[in-house]
């Protein structure tokens, strides 16, 4: 299976999780917080290549690749998501500038859950929205217990090492992202070398 294939394969698995996480969120009335970046602007977020071979393959059909590369290079300490794009000085708020290919652990944050270790249900939820809707964090995660569907990110990992198991270790985000588009641009290389050759 070559990385487009295993791109596909990730996308679809990303719609899968979108549906059962807008029925979650339309039950439960929790979600992110419009105009928040407290996740994104965490230069520690970990992040698998895999989760990010669709944006790499998307940057690359775009021209961008490895300028995004070359920008993923100069930033000290890994820096905040490449995607992520603040809108207030101190980096709180904001928004993805590419949403649709954001990774996987952006998709399961307010809209999965996790196993405790008695075996419990348990939002994975940041601190404003468990601040901002207190009564409601508690309430909804009484009810994940109980009849209220929630996606389980374990359940999501484990279908996304199937895809590829050799690309999900974990990395910073942009670690990630890096290795990702490095990944593509090889692959893109030698693509278009065997092309040039069959002519």
């Amino acid at each position: 299976m070559n990385l487009a294939e295993k791109s596909l394969l990730v996308q679809q698995l990303f719609a899968e999780l979108e549906t059962e996480s807008k029925q979650f969120a339309t039950e439960s009335g929790l979600s992110c917080i419009s105009g928040c970046g407290f996740c994104c602007a965490n230069p520690k977020i970990p992040a698998s290549i895999l989760e990010f071979l669709p944006l790499a393959l998307d940057l690359h059909e775009k021209g961008v690749a490895e300028a995004s590369l070359r920008l993923l290079e100069t930033q000290e300490n890994g820096g905040n998501c490449i995607l992520y794009r603040p809108q207030n000085e101190d980096g709180s708020k904001g928004f993805c500038g590419n949403y649709q290919n954001r990774g996987m652990i952006c998709r399961v944050f307010a809209s999965s859950a996790r196993r405790t270790k008695t075996g419990q249900k348990e939002l994975i939820i940041c601190k404003p929205i468990k601040e901002s809707q207190a009564d409601r964090f508690q309430e909804v995660n009484l009810l994940i217990n109980e009849d209220l569907h929630i996606p389980m990110a374990t359940a999501y990992y484990t279908q996304l090492r199937d895809i590829d198991e050799s690309l999900c270790d974990h990395y910073p985000v942009n670690e990630a992202i890096r290795r990702a588009l490095e990944l593509v641009l090889r692959f893109k290389f030698y693509e278009e070398g065997e092309r040039a050759e069959e002519v």
